[in-house]
């Protein structure tokens, strides 16, 4: 988790807004310590503590003659004990009573925006967030959707693949379609080292092998890759996984893995 999630997930655990699931792994990472969810939420809490000490609430028409009416008996009653008529004072007291209504009332619009603001924040990153899960899983469902016709299209054939001497207990299956392209998977392969994946081959009769992806596989050994259709040459009859460079070579340089031919 970055530091902007962290920071998105302590806005909202102040305002109070995260769901169950975001409060309890925000809860976790403050139970464990850690420095920037305990720093973001300090910073925001001392935000919205200082923006709701700020704010002050307008008086009622009612409560502004009776404070004017006692402020001009008291002023009345200074004059006559001295004998010594001010008429400054009480525009002077006026002026200082509406100054600090004033700037109450200034100080709660400021609050208001403020907590608008960072309200609105939190809830336009949920959006954006939300929006790129739908992107992701209506990918999924097109990629679904794609490998259900490919299955049901008579075309389709299904090559095995079998472990070589490098992992003999793997074994792998290509299903391929010459204008889809197709899908492998694998198991029992031992997890690549640092810097390498597998890559798959594909060959057409006695002619080069043609590069057609690279893929990792999980602590299990699992793993899957979807292949594009290949373009120009005969259709492959032969697949092969080689272990390779991270980032995929022209030609094979590796151990092989897998082989399977139709």
């Amino acid at each position: 988790m970055n530091r902007d999630e962290i920071v998105e997930l302590a806005a909202g655990y102040a305002l109070g807004t995260l769901e169950t699931e975001e409060r309890a792994q925000f809860e976790a990472l403050l139970a464990g310590g850690d420095h920037d969810a305990r720093t973001a939420l300090r910073d925001f809490e001392a935000t919205l503590v200082g923006l709701a000490g700020e704010t002050a609430e307008t008086p009622s028409p009612g409560v502004k003659a009776s404070l004017m009416a006692r402020i001009d008996a008291a002023d009345r009653s200074r004059a006559t004990l001295v004998q010594m008529p001010s008429p400054s004072r009480p525009a002077l007291r006026r002026r200082s009573l509406w100054t600090v209504v004033a700037a109450g009332a200034i100080a709660a619009g400021i609050a208001a925006v403020a907590v608008g603001l960072a309200v609105s924040t939190v809830y336009d990153r949920r959006i954006e967030r939300l929006a790129r899960e739908e992107a992701q899983l209506k990918q999924e469902l097109a990629r679904q959707e794609s490998l259900v016709a490919m299955l049901r299209d008579p075309a389709t054939r299904i090559v095995a693949l079998s472990g070589l001497p490098a992992a003999p207990e793997a074994k792998g299956r290509m299903l391929w379609h010459e204008t889809a392209g197709g899908l492998l998977v694998a198991q029992g392969l031992p997890p690549a080292p640092e810097g390498k994946a597998y890559e798959l081959w594909a060959m057409a009769g006695k002619s080069a092998p043609m590069p057609a992806g690279v893929f990792t596989v999980d602590a299990r050994g699992i793993g899957s890759l979807r292949v594009s259709p290949l373009r120009g040459g005969e259709p492959p009859d032969t697949f092969a996984v080689t272990l390779e460079p991270a980032g995929g070579v022209p030609a094979p340089t590796g151990s092989m893995y897998l082989l399977g031919k139709l």
